[in-house]
Order: C-alpha cells, then structure tokens, then sequence
C-alpha cells in the first residue's frame, strides 16, 4: 500500500500491532497504572493530541470497567510548546486543549501513541507547566520506537518496536482511521526523519 503522508510517499512495510493486540497493551497498561500509583485516587489522565486523547479516552473506559472509578481526563495541545513550530506550516494546526480541573497536586498521566525523539513529550511538559504543578507526571505509550534526542523515558510502554529512521511508525485508531492497528511504514526513495509523535 502507497500513501501520502506530509507531501511523501509512504509504502506500508509490516503490522506490528492488531487491533486485539491494541486492547490487550492497553489493558496491562491500565493495570501497570493502577499498580504503580496504588489505586487512582488523585489520577488525571492527559492526552497529548490526537491518538494519545483517543487513546487516554481507551484507558478511562477500562479503568471505569475493571475498577469502578472514573478517572478524570482531558485533552493536551502542544503545538505552540514545539520547538519546531518555526519550520511547520506557516498557519500550524491547533487542536483543544481542556483540563477536567485543576491539576496541582494530582498524578498526570500524559498518554500519547509513539514516543519518538522524546521532542514532544518536552513540549507537553512545558504546557504542564503553564497548566499547573502535579505532583508528579508519568507517561504512558502505545509504541516506543526508540532514536531518543532528549532524555525522556516512558514510564509504561505498549511495545518497544526498533526502527530505522527512513521508517515511520503509524498508529491508527477507529476513532480518526476507522480501524485500529500499529503499522511500519518506509519512505520511498530513501532515508529521512519520520514523524515525531
């Protein structure tokens, strides 16, 4: 399969993930959650947009399941935080940013679909930072695809799939794709980047 992406072409390499595989990951991180925290009081789960607030939204609707608690969750822009916003488009596009309260002195969990360079992730934590003062911020990831440029780790991590950076890693969700499942994608004609998620 060929697909433009960003002005290229992409050429879909391999599925690492179904959409069985997805909810199983999702599962164990939610339990890796309840674990790590000792229950979920004072939990509020972030969504870095777009897949990580499908996503954060996933891990609500397990945690309401399995633990009967309703977890608080909202919706993380990082946009205007990225360090590259310079070389974006020059009208980038800005998503909603809503916070379900205050979140000083609560445990956030920035959820997100791959952790790449670790570049957005530091955006996120700046826009924290102007949000409030948690206790602490823990981040959970579908895919980690390793190249790290900052020193950023994911405290629960889906799966740690190895890439070379001519690949891009794509997480598709029902929700925006219409389909869920974890894909490897391989720029045509050569090395590059990928895309930071």
């Amino acid at each position: 399969m060929v697909k433009a992406q960003s002005g290229q072409l992409w050429t879909e390499k391999a599925t690492v993930m179904t959409e069985g595989d997805m909810e199983r990951v999702l599962r164990r991180i939610a339990v890796e959650i309840v674990e790590r925290n000792k229950g979920l009081d004072d939990v509020v789960l972030l969504g870095i947009q777009r897949r990580g607030v499908h996503l954060a939204a996933r891990l609500r609707e397990i945690f309401k399941a399995e633990e009967k608690v309703k977890v608080p969750a909202g919706e993380l822009d990082i946009t205007l935080y990225r360090d590259d916003i310079s070389t974006l488009a020059d009208q980038p596009v800005v998503h909603s940013t809503s916070l379900p309260g205050d979140i000083t002195g609560k445990r956030v969990v920035l959820v997100d679909d791959v952790l790449f360079t670790g570049r957005t992730i530091r955006a996120a934590l700046d826009a924290i930072t102007d949000l409030g003062r948690p206790e602490r911020v823990q981040l959970a990831v579908l895919v980690d695809r390793g190249h790290r440029e900052l020193p950023i780790a994911a405290d629960y991590v889906g799966k740690t799939i190895p890439t070379s950076r001519s690949e891009n890693v794509e997480v598709r969700v029902k929700e925006l794709d219409g389909t869920d499942g974890v894909v490897i994608c391989e720029r045509n004609g050569g090395a590059g980047h990928g895309v930071e998620a």
